[in-house]
């Protein structure tokens, strides 16, 4: 596993008090796709008691997270999802840590986007934005007037991001989830605000006219 000492802040909170706060976390890349923080056992200031197996309870304001904690030598791996906030410098992050490696640029366009699904046209549009972001494909976001909103089903589904907020999702026809919105972003990713964009490795997306090959990826 590749492994990093990152240069921010890392403060942690469960319970109404400080977890743990340190000037010397440890970006570890368990996964391809994201990091996720290691923490110096004496920045820890929380009480970790022994639970099940390897892992550790949290202990915090009264209140006890079983298993929210795993240690490696003389580092601490806190659970992201069990804590109730997570800060880098003084601002507050979701999701897992953002990956020093990964950008994303919101690029305004004028080149035509049109998607078809089962050969029906749901959406044409001269006035995309198109995401780029490091090791995607680029993502086309289009304003709603311009897309088949009578051909959207709501789903209940519902992903984050820590770099653009969280998602809602439409179903076209059979296939589900094939359509988000951002309808509140995080700063970075303010362009994309009330758009909707189709996962291009599911329908066919034309560019200037030009059939463009569904990529490859996660969400393959």
């Amino acid at each position: 596993m590749r492994s990093e000492v990152s240069p921010k802040r890392v403060r942690v909170y469960a319970g109404g008090q400080l977890v743990a706060d340190s000037y010397a976390p440890v970006l570890v890349w368990e996964v391809p796709y994201y990091p996720t923080y290691y923490l110096p056992a004496a920045d820890v200031r929380a009480e970790l008691k022994p639970g099940g197996g390897d892992t550790y309870d949290v202990v915090a304001g009264g209140v006890t997270l079983p298993g929210a904690a795993r240690r490696h030598e003389d580092l601490v791996r806190l659970e992201f999802g069990a804590m109730d906030e997570w800060l880098e410098e003084d601002e507050p992050i979701y999701v897992h840590p953002r990956d020093p490696y990964k950008r994303v640029d919101i690029l305004a366009s004028s080149r035509h986007v049109e998607v078809r699904v089962d050969d029906d046209v749901v959406a044409s549009s001269n006035q995309p934005r198109i995401l780029f972001e490091t090791s995607l494909p680029p993502r086309y976001y289009l304003p709603l007037p311009d897309v088949r909103m009578d051909r959207l089903r709501p789903s209940d589904t519902r992903t984050s991001c820590p770099y653009k907020g969280t998602a809602s999702y439409w179903h076209v026809g059979d296939h589900e989830d094939i359509v988000w919105i951002y309808r509140t972003t995080l700063p970075e990713s303010q362009k994309v605000t009330g758009m909707a964009c189709f996962y291009n490795e599911k329908v066919d997306l034309y560019l200037d006219g030009v059939l463009q090959e569904r990529p490859k990826s996660p969400f393959s």
